[in-house]
C-alpha cells in the first residue's frame, strides 16, 4: 500500500544502504490518507465489496477481488481468497490456508490463521497483528501502537513498529529484520511505552535489528539473529524470559 516508500530495502540496495539508518515513512498518515480515499470510493460503490458501514464476510468458493469497508471488520473464512482487504475502523481476519494480496487497516487489528499467506504486506496504524503457525507474510508487517505476535511464521519483508511489543516465537523466522522507530509525532508520544522485543527458541531474524528509541530486548540462546543497533540483546534460555 506504501510500496513507493517502504521501511526496508530492496535486496539490490542493500548493500549500498547498510551503514544509514532506515527512515519510518508516515504509516499513520498514509493510511489515514488512504482512509479518506476509500470513503470516496466506497460512497461511490454498489457490488457489495465495497461499503462505508458494515462488515464484510468473504466466503470460501467466493472471488471477491479486493474488498474494503470504512467502518466494519472483514472476515474472509478458511481457504478464501482475495486481493486486497481494507478497512478504516476494523479488524481483518484471513482465515486458515487463505490468501490475499494485502491486509490494510487504520484502527484495528490484523489476525492471519496457520498456513495462511499474505504475499504482500500487512499494515496497521493502532492494532495487533497476529501470525498463526505456518502464516506467511512475502512483504512486512508495520504498525504504529499494537502487538506484533509469531507463531512458528514466516515473514520476508521485515518488522516495523513505532511503540508496540514484537514476540518473533519459537521456529518463526522474519527476513531483511526488524525496526522499532523512534515517535516523531506529539500524538504518538502521548502514552508511549518501552517496547518489549522477544525472539524465542529455534527463531531467527535475519538482517539488522534497529532500535532508535529504548527496548526490551529478550533473545533466546537457541534463537540466531543479525547485527544489534541500539540495544543490548539479554539472552534468556527456556521457553520465555523472565516476566
Amino acid at each position: 500500500m506504501i510500496s513507493s516508500q517502504r521501511f526496508f530495502p530492496s535486496p539490490r540496495a542493500s548493500s549500498a544502504r547498510a551503514s544509514s539508518p532506515r527512515p519510518l515513512p508516515g504509516c499513520a498518515f498514509g493510511l489515514l490518507l488512504l482512509a479518506a480515499c476509500m470513503l470516496c470510493a466506497c460512497e461511490e460503490s454498489n457490488d457489495g465489496s465495497s461499503k462505508v458501514n458494515g462488515s464484510i464476510h468473504v466466503l470460501a468458493g467466493e472471488s471477491p477481488g479486493a474488498v474494503e469497508t470504512v467502518n466494519g471488520n472483514i472476515d474472509i473464512d478458511p481457504d478464501a481468497a482475495v486481493t486486497a482487504a481494507k478497512t478504516v475502523n476494523g479488524a481483518i481476519r484471513l482465515g486458515a490456508h487463505a490468501t490475499a494480496d494485502s491486509l490494510t487497516t487504520v484502527n484495528g487489528g490484523i489476525r492471519i490463521d496457520s498456513a495462511a499467506r499474505v504475499s504482500g504486506g500487512a499494515d496497521s496504524v493502532n492494532g495487533s497483528i497476529t501470525l498463526g503457525e505456518a502464516a506467511q507474510v512475502g512483504g512486512s508487517l508495520e504498525n504504529v501502537n499494537g502487538a506484533i505476535d509469531l507463531s512458528a511464521a514466516h515473514v520476508a519483508g521485515g518488522i516495523a513498529t513505532v511503540n508496540g511489543d514484537i514476540d518473533v516465537g519459537a521456529r518463526s523466522r522474519v527476513e531483511r529484520g526488524i525496526l522499532v522507530k523512534k515517535a516523531d509525532n506529539a500524538f504518538i508520544h502521548f502514552g508511549q511505552q518501552v517496547p518489549r522485543i522477544v525472539i524465542g527458541p529455534g527463531a531467527s531474524v535475519g538482517g539488522e535489528l534497529r532500535f532508535e528509541r529504548e527496548v526490551k530486548l529478550y533473545v533466546s540462546d537457541r534463537a540466531t539473529i543479525g547485527t544489534v543497533v541500539g540495544a543490548t540483546a539479554i539472552r534468556f534460555s527456556g521457553d520465555a524470559p523472565p516476566g
